[in-house]
């Protein structure tokens, strides 16, 4: 420690909420077998990390502007000078400009989708990753003292340790890095979470913490004192992180789009986990609209994912008439995925605080991909070769928008060359006018027009375009081609059929093993919150010759079956049943001495009640967490054993008696 409130950590330097460098710290193993904390990520020195800090400038900013409209309001409301109320209604005036212009610049950076793409030789369309959440210091020490020492019994000064690595743990998670290492911290910490609820919560009473986040998508800040809040907005992070990592993947190989696709899913599991589960959110990119909106856009940009793995798997050759097909199908499905997120996005509330330059974008997008698949469609028609009689069915279904039925309905797909080539050209100009209203819609959004990657994808598809259409635009064809119809997705049929659809894929918890911190307190199926107990003794227990007159049950902790059925155990409580039955067997004639812990009835039997006060079935099991407790008990008052050996006594036969007091 350097100075009052200040800490140094891994050449980091924190003070208050003022972060002059920003460091990832984990666990790794240092001299002598011990675990250290150790930077892992220098975010202060890529552009991403300038993001960051920017955006937590920014939320800080927002926090004291809305601080000063709400004092300024009460002000208005409170007096009766018309002098005052004049001078705050001129001031709120300039405090609502002022937030108007830090949302908008907050605005921007969430819609900077340029500074998260890769580095690569290909060209790619830019994806949409999500900004983490931000949240401020967290003091665990004084509500856990004083827990520790008023319902555990024991000295809360003594867990100071343990409570350390808590609060750095949480002061890591804070900054994740956009890799596999930053996502285990997060879960890492989720973990942890799971084991404080399970330890120190009960619905009747919570921590007394009062956990602050921002808003990812408004900078607004949100408070809640329940555990699960902080829970759920961890949870966000993970699905936003899972988000940031697809989006920087290099797409222009097969190995960068399988891993992106991974990626997107997994940010769609989460935030459908955190929608089925999480309840009376606080800010709005935690609502149901929101969630739903943002697993809706995961979905769509795996399957864009999709569609680019499946360009990339092996050259298309433009004769290969099933193989255009499949793409024009593919295209055609993204192209509906994304209409669906642009209903999503454009309908309240959810139009009210997501980003512009998203909404543009995912409207480019549907466009864009809508126009390729017509593209596809007439390569399928003009330059593929004749088809087989077989599978004109499917392909009537597809070019035509026939419904599958043994009796031919509506036209028939030509089979003559050249009404291939009038149909191929109806759908060539298709695609030409969504391609042109692609870059329109880019033109329009500010925020996109200095993407300058998104309007080479964009521009060269138009060209590709107008140059085949000007291959099959003959001088002497002076007849005008019927409107092509759409491009037919998800049919029945083995062609018609999208080879892949991303699903959302829920975190695996149990994939990252973490030891509960507060592991000296005992077994978690007894040492909570939720139980109370009254500890009885020392007593005095000397061999008899029938020995000590009870048995044992159970491990971790050991049971006094002969007693009172059921029980755990105080210091020996995570021992096993063989270590305190050998401990028993060593015992001379002194004796031991015991001292018994017996759950009072009012306690929760252990393994009872609900876990998840707010964030409902967000833990399934203890398994999935990586972590797990003893199985329950009866509900009954129970004598738990703890050890001590005492000095040698003479033999008092097998009994038990009360031991003297030192």
């Amino acid at each position: 420690m350097k100075g009052p409130g200040r800490r140094h950590i891994a050449g980091a330097t924190l003070q208050g909420e003022q972060v002059t460098e920003r460091v990832q710290f984990w666990k790794k193993a240092g001299p002598g077998g011990k675990s250290v904390l150790e930077g892992c990520d220098l975010l202060a020195n890529s552009q991403h990390g300038c993001l960051q800090s920017r955006r937590a400038r920014i939320h800080q900013q927002i926090n004291r502007e809305l601080r000063m409209r709400t004092g300024a309001e009460n002000l208005y409301r409170a007096t009766s000078n018309a002098w005052v109320r004049e001078t705050v209604a001129l001031e709120l005036s300039y405090v609502n400009s002022s937030l108007q212009l830090l949302k908008e610049e907050l605005e921007g950076l969430d819609g900077n989708v340029d500074a998260n793409q890769p580095q690569s030789e290909g060209i790619t369309v830019p994806m949409i990753p999500l900004g983490l959440k931000e949240t401020k210091q967290l003091d665990w020490a004084t509500p856990l003292k004083e827990l520790i020492s008023g319902h555990f019994g024991e000295d809360g000064a003594s867990y100071e340790a343990e409570i350390r690595e808590l609060e750095d743990l949480r002061q890591a998670m804070r900054t994740p890095s956009r890799s596999e290492a930053g996502l285990e911290l997060l879960t890492a910490y989720y973990n942890q979470l799971c084991f404080q609820e399970a330890r120190f919560v009960t619905p009747a009473r919570s921590l007394g913490l009062l956990f602050h986040w921002y808003d990812s998508l408004t900078g607004v800040p949100a408070q809640q004192r329940a555990l699960a809040f902080e829970k759920g907005s961890v949870l966000f992070n993970i699905g936003a992180l899972h988000t940031q990592i697809g989006a920087r993947q290099d797409r222009s190989c097969p190995e960068g789009t399988s891993c992106a696709v991974e990626a997107f899913q997994r940010a769609a599991g989460a935030f459908s986990l955190l929608r089925e589960n999480f309840s009376h959110a606080p800010s709005p990119d935690m609502s149901p609209a929101s969630l739903s909106m943002l697993e809706q856009l995961m979905t769509a940009q795996a399957q864009e994912c999709v569609f680019e793995g499946l360009s990339l798997q092996a050259p298309v050759a433009p004769r290969d008439c099933l193989a255009q097909l499949h793409l024009a199908q593919e295209a055609a499905q993204v192209a509906a995925e994304y209409r669906l997120v642009h209903q999503t996005m454009a309908q309240p509330p959810v139009q009210d605080y997501v980003p512009f330059p998203w909404t543009t974008l995912v409207h480019v997008k549907a466009e864009y991909f809508r126009a390729l698949a017509h593209y596809h469609a007439a390569l399928a028609l003009c330059d593929g070769a004749p088809v087989a009689e077989a599978e004109l069915p499917a392909l009537e279904q597809i070019f035509l928008g026939l419904p599958a039925s043994s009796e031919p309905r509506g036209p028939a797909l030509p089979q003559e060359q050249e009404e291939r080539r009038k149909l191929g050209k109806a759908h060539l100009k298709r695609a030409i006018l969504g391609q042109e209203e692609a870059l329109r819609l880019h033109a329009v959004c500010r925020a996109l027009r200095r993407v300058d990657l998104l309007q080479v994808v964009l521009a060269q598809a138009l060209r590709r375009s107008l140059a085949k259409y000007s291959e099959l635009d003959l001088e002497d064809d002076f007849c005008e081609a019927a409107e092509a119809p759409d491009v037919r997705r998800e049919q029945p049929g083995p062609l018609a059929k999208t080879r892949r659809r991303p699903e959302g894929r829920a975190p695996s918890f149990s994939r990252v093993k973490v030891a509960d911190i507060f592991h000296r307190l005992g077994p978690l199926s007894v040492f909570s919150a939720k139980n109370r107990w009254r500890l009885a003794g020392p007593i005095h227990v000397a061999r008899g010759e029938g020995g000590f007159g009870f048995t044992l049950r159970g491990d971790a902790p050991v049971l006094i079956a002969a007693v009172v059925p059921g029980g755990r155990a105080a210091p020996c409580r995570w021992w096993k049943h063989a270590d305190v039955v050998a401990q028993l067997k060593g015992v001379g004639d002194e004796g031991v001495s015991l001292q018994v812990l017996t759950l009072l009835p009012g306690a929760e039997p252990p393994g009872s009640g609900d876990r998840r006060p707010a964030l409902g079935g967000l833990l399934r099991s203890q398994k999935e967490c990586g972590w797990e407790t003893p199985e329950p008990a009866q509900a009954s008052p129970r004598p738990l054993l703890g050890w001590n050996r005492k000095a040698k006594r003479g033999k008092t036969g097998g009994g038990l008696s009360p031991a003297p007091q030192p």
